[in-house]
């Protein structure tokens, strides 16, 4: 069965400012950020358009797949794609939330397709990954939530890179612990779920979802994978939070289990999504970082444009030798 054209889409997002008709500036603050300013200095990357870039745009198009790096608006998108990688979406790119943050579209999912993990696999190994990560928008509509398409591409990238790391970032699954055992069974190198945000913000920033629940996968996770899965989140900044409820939010996660931690800053994508209330400076990031590695984490990425599968790679360690995502070179270079 071939996959649903992405045309073919029976809905529209809808705002996100106001998740339910709340007045996000009661629980934010009224001083917020216009959305179209001049950013910081410390925002500016250059525009992606690259060979890579433009080679790797191709592949994914040609093979009918979805990456968070375009779904999701990514301002890494030019860096990583050029260094030959990218976070590949399966199960379509409609979810089933509609979290106040979040770039990806918000509907009723179509995407049905049985061989995607295959191609998903088959376009890792021709990018020649040491390590690739697997995410999925929410699909609270099936059955086992969308793990079975986790675990049928853990299962395909290994047969057909078997030397390639594999990193999942999974949805909560409602808080079902069969369809997570589904997918530790498979024993990812790295089981990530992001919190996003602190606590207080949830029913603002992730209405459907709840701290709590995210801890306990996080939890679970850690204790099903028996020492040979590493377990990983992160958060955003810049919705009001302060620095003493990170920090304390960090402290819940070790106590969870968590292993790996990444924070960087919230970007608003559009006029229907939750406004930023500040930018925070590297510096800030830098204090951050030194709390969480005070906290007990193996390894913390913070700054302005970390994001969670920013640099994965380099999050653990790493069999292969590289500076990079890259086994070897690109498919062009090879001859």
């Amino acid at each position: 069965m071939s996959a649903p054209a992405t045309t073919e889409r029976e809905h529209v997002t809808r705002s996100r400012a106001n998740p339910g008709g709340m007045d996000v500036l009661e629980v934010l603050g009224p001083e917020v950020r216009p959305l179209r300013e001049r950013k910081p200095p410390w925002f500016k990357v250059p525009p992606p358009g690259g060979a890579r870039y433009r080679e790797l745009t191709e592949l994914i198009k040609s093979e009918n797949l979805h990456t968070v790096c375009q779904e999701a608006a990514c301002p890494n998108v030019g860096e990583c794609w050029e260094r030959g990688t990218a976070t590949f979406m399966i199960l379509g790119d409609t979810c089933t939330r509609r979290c106040g943050f979040c770039n990806v579209q918000t509907g009723k999912p179509t995407w049905n397709d049985p061989l995607e993990p295959a191609r998903v696999a088959r376009s890792i190994a021709r990018m020649g990954l040491r390590h690739a990560v697997i995410t999925s928008v929410d699909r609270d509509d099936l059955p086992d939530k969308g793990a079975s398409a986790f675990v049928g591409v853990i299962r395909q990238v290994r047969r057909q890179a078997p030397e390639c790391q594999i990193e999942v970032l999974t949805p909560d699954f409602q808080g079902q612990e069969m369809p997570l055992a589904k997918v530790i069974a498979e024993r990812p190198h790295v089981f990530n779920h992001n919190v996003e945000v602190v606590p207080r913000l949830y029913p603002i920033a992730r209405r459907g979802s709840e701290f709590q629940r995210s801890c306990r996968v996080l939890r679970l996770a850690s204790e099903m994978g028996e020492g040979e899965v590493t377990t990983k989140s992160g958060l955003m900044v810049g919705l009001s939070e302060t620095h003493e409820e990170l920090v304390e939010t960090f402290g819940t996660l070790r106590e969870h289990g968590v292993q790996v931690l990444t924070v960087g800053q919230y970007l608003r994508p559009s006029e229907r999504h939750l406004p930023v209330v500040r930018y925070w400076h590297p510096d800030e990031f830098l204090a951050l970082e030194h709390a969480g590695y005070e906290l007990g984490f193996e390894h913390v990425a913070a700054g302005p444009l970390v994001r969670s599968s920013y640099h994965a790679d380099q999050h653990v360690p790493q069999a292969r030798p590289g500076t990079g995502p890259l086994a070897g070179v690109g498919p062009a270079s090879r001859g």
